[in-house]
């Protein structure tokens, strides 16, 4: 059994995501030389808390695990509103402090749970077929529990990692055999809702949009960092400006350099072929999370591997494209590339779970 389980695993998914680690490691050292290599010291004491983390969420299998998601879910949500009621770091309410140096974020933390919950949530739904999932109440329940957590994270406020929650939802939706006119439906309502929303934004959140589409606007306030991001990854052309070399990373005008911009630290320093091959990495563990939605056993592996697959292609998406102008910047990281204890932890029980969905499928697709 155990071989068979090796066998039918989907390694790559992992291989990449420790090419992917080990890149921002290096971005890391070198970001991080004025601090005595204070945060990279403290990514690779993250890396290896996550890997009990990897190693049960691939062997427990995945449907005995959701069963339990429930429970987890419900814990998760105290989190998420114990968490409004600390006290504020650069704005918002996300974390929970230990002390000066350790800090737990419980919305990254909440990704993995939501995303199992939901997808056993719809599953139960379906139990009758899967376009049980078109009867307008029970598209309505799943939408409440998963509109919860978005709401308590849009409260703390964090826009960018609601809309990663909001990207596993549509993803998990698409595939659960939803009926195309609720598609439309939504879509006309997004067209109806974003400008209202728009102008019920907060202060800080409008000004964060009126800056993208304009930097030079307020070059010495808002608009610093993407001006600053674009000048590295600009300085850094085809082969980059070498380790320690980097003049925005070096001289810290970048910030912060080990989270948000970290893909700007690379660009300067390793140039364009190392944030290109960042980008292919990416395509290829977004493509083999697809394809091993579509070979699992059953439908909850299909929907637990492709709301992960959202997570992975949002964060993707929106962190590339804030670092080169082509996004608003909301502070979302680069999956195991950007520092970060509760993201790294997260992604890795992601991949675990991912390997775990692999090799239950009945043959291997390998």
């Amino acid at each position: 059994m155990k071989k068979k389980l090796l066998k039918n695993t989907e390694w790559t998914v992992l291989i990449v995501s420790l090419l992917l680690f080990v890149i921002g490691l290096v971005a890391l050292f070198s970001a991080t030389q004025s601090t005595q290599y204070g945060e990279f010291k403290k990514q690779i004491q993250w890396f290896l808390v996550s890997i009990p983390f990897l190693v049960l969420a691939y062997w427990i299998d995945y449907n005995l695990i959701a069963r339990f998601s429930t429970v987890i879910y419900l814990v998760m949500m105290g989190l998420l509103v114990g968490v409004l009621f600390t006290e504020p770091i650069n704005g918002a309410r996300s974390w929970y402090q230990f002390g000066d140096s350790a800090s737990i974020q419980p919305s990254e933390l909440a990704k993995v749970v939501v995303v199992l919950f939901i997808s056993f949530l719809i599953n139960k739904l379906q139990l009758r077929g899967r376009k049980q999932i078109n009867k307008i109440w029970k598209l309505l329940i799943a939408l409440f529990f998963m509109a919860i957590p978005i709401g308590l994270i849009v409260i703390q406020p964090d826009y960018g990692t609601a809309m990663a929650y909001i990207f596993a939802m549509l993803f998990i939706l698409f595939v659960s055999g939803i009926d195309k006119k609720y598609i439309i439906v939504a879509c006309l309502l997004v067209a109806v809702l974003v400008p209202v929303a728009y102008n019920r934004l907060p202060e800080h959140a409008l000004k964060r949009i009126e800056v993208f589409l304009n930097p030079e606007s307020d070059p010495r306030g808002d608009g610093y960092n993407i001006i600053q991001s674009k000048l590295a990854i600009g300085a850094g052309q085809l082969l980059g400006m070498g380790l320690f070399q980097g003049n925005q990373t070096q001289l810290g005008f970048l910030y912060p350099k080990t989270t948000d911009f970290i893909f700007s630290v690379i660009g300067e320093e390793f140039g364009f072929i190392a944030t290109a091959t960042i980008l292919v990495l990416y395509v290829i563990l977004v493509t083999k999370i697809i394809y091993i939605a579509k070979t699992a056993k059953d439908n909850m592996g299909t929907y637990i591997a492709i709301g992960i697959g959202g997570i992975f292609f949002f964060h993707m998406l929106e962190n590339i494209g804030m670092t080169i102008g082509l996004l608003p910047i909301t502070g979302v990281p680069l999956p195991f590339v950007s520092y970060g204890g509760s993201s790294l932890i997260t992604n890795f029980i992601c991949i675990g779970l991912l390997l775990n969905i692999s090799s239950r499928r009945q043959k291997s697709y390998l």
